[in-house]
């Protein structure tokens, strides 16, 4: 136990030691808000800590060159006086702000050794905050102003409504950023024109087709792309999706049978133990040992399996109304199987396994139509289309 502390206490001496040597480092190197951020970890974590005041030191020699490196760099951007300087001159006073917030609850640091508290100046921002996000609302305002009204193409719409959602998160509800925002990304939105073809000589339900052409059920998650199942007013369609079922296969309803001779060995109850003479054999007690009883049962099992299956084949295309040429083109195909299973048997059912038995229960049921079938086929013919419309390269 005293070698296991005396370990302890050098590993955390090492641990310390090496923390202050990495605050250390990272301040002759530059990186003064690693070395602020490495000692406030350590006086939060164990403030009475025996080098907590290398901390303290280390803490107040990196702020003071963290501030004065940013507030040099803010003073040299606003002489020079060039516009597109206004974000980082804003993003230098946030950091200047939230250097300081992260110091405050630990304030005041008190230096024993030198009976002193650590010094660190702390200014009110919020004048400056508040100055620079105005001038670097404007100016990112009347940046994309200008660049919506240049834009000519989608991924121009799309490269403005980032730089709006950006000016949105900065300032929200500014001017009629909110309506711009609705016009970039109508603008930059792909909408595709959906039509549905049953060249098959199956009828399709009603409410297949309802199902496949209702994509709010799909859960596509597309910001830039829009299905639409019928033409709306005032949208330029850009591609056409056509989903063309060529094929709908529905086989016969079948039968297959098959018959199983099982035979199992089970206890009956139980009887004496008797020897080759016919005597009872007896324990060291006297008494007869008893021992299970077991025959052998045997059973016929006659089992039937009712099937049907419907397949659809089919494919999609993409077409550029633009161009009027196909881009992408993709095989559909579906398939639904029908299958219950129900059986009798005659003789001892003991003798079947639990797997067969419970076929026992059940009875011949009616095959589903062929309407129905192909209603059926419809749940993984719309997963099989949607992953066509997740991975298409639109």
């Amino acid at each position: 136990m005293k070698y296991f502390y005396t370990t302890l206490c050098i590993l955390l001496c090492f641990t310390s030691c090496s923390s202050v040597k990495k605050s250390t480092s990272s301040i002759l190197s530059g990186n003064y808000d690693t070395a602020i951020n490495t000692s406030i970890q350590k006086l939060r974590k164990n403030p009475t800590k025996k080098n907590r005041e290398s901390h303290i030191l280390l803490l107040e020699e990196a702020f003071a060159k963290a501030v004065q490196r940013d507030s040099d760099r803010i003073t040299y951007l606003q002489k020079e006086a060039n516009p597109t300087s206004i974000e980082e001159i804003y993003q230098l006073y946030k950091t200047l702000n939230r250097r300081q917030e992260s110091i405050k609850p630990l304030l005041p640091l008190r230096l024993q050794e030198q009976a002193r508290d650590a010094v660190f100046e702390i200014k009110n921002y919020d004048n400056d905050l508040i100055t620079s996000k105005r001038k670097l609302t404007d100016l990112l305002y009347n940046q994309v102003v200008t660049d919506l009204a240049a834009a000519n193409a989608k991924v121009d719409y799309r490269r403005v409504h980032n730089d709006l959602e950006y000016l949105d998160d900065l300032t929200p509800n500014h001017k009629d950023v909110r309506q711009l925002l609705e016009e970039a990304h109508f603008k930059g939105t792909d909408y595709i024109e959906v039509a549905l073809y049953n060249d098959s000589d199956i009828l399709l339900p009603r409410r297949l087709q309802d199902d496949l052409l209702d994509f709010s059920t799909y859960d596509l998650n597309d910001f830039w792309k829009v299905y639409h199942s019928t033409a709306q007013q005032g949208i330029t369609y850009d591609y056409v999706m056509d989903v063309s079922l060529r094929e709908i296969n529905i086989s016969p309803e079948r039968f297959r049978e098959r018959e199983v001779q099982k035979e199992k060995s089970i206890k009956d109850g139980t009887e004496y133990l008797t020897d080759e003479d016919g005597d009872y054999v007896l324990d060291e007690d006297g008494e007869k040992i008893e021992v299970d009883k077991m025959i052998t049962v045997r059973c016929t099992y006659y089992e039937v399996l009712q099937t049907k299956a419907v397949n659809i084949i089919g494919q999609v295309r993409y077409t550029s109304q633009s161009t009027n040429q196909v881009i992408e083109s993709f095989p559909l195909a579906s398939e639904f199987v029908f299958e219950h299973y129900f059986a009798t048997y005659d003789g001892d059912k003991r003798a079947l396994d639990n797997d067969l038995l419970r076929y026992t229960r059940n009875r011949e049921v009616p095959f589903p139509s062929n309407e129905q079938m192909v209603y059926d086929v419809g749940e993984d013919l719309k997963q099989r289309l949607k992953s066509i419309i997740v991975n298409s390269n639109l």
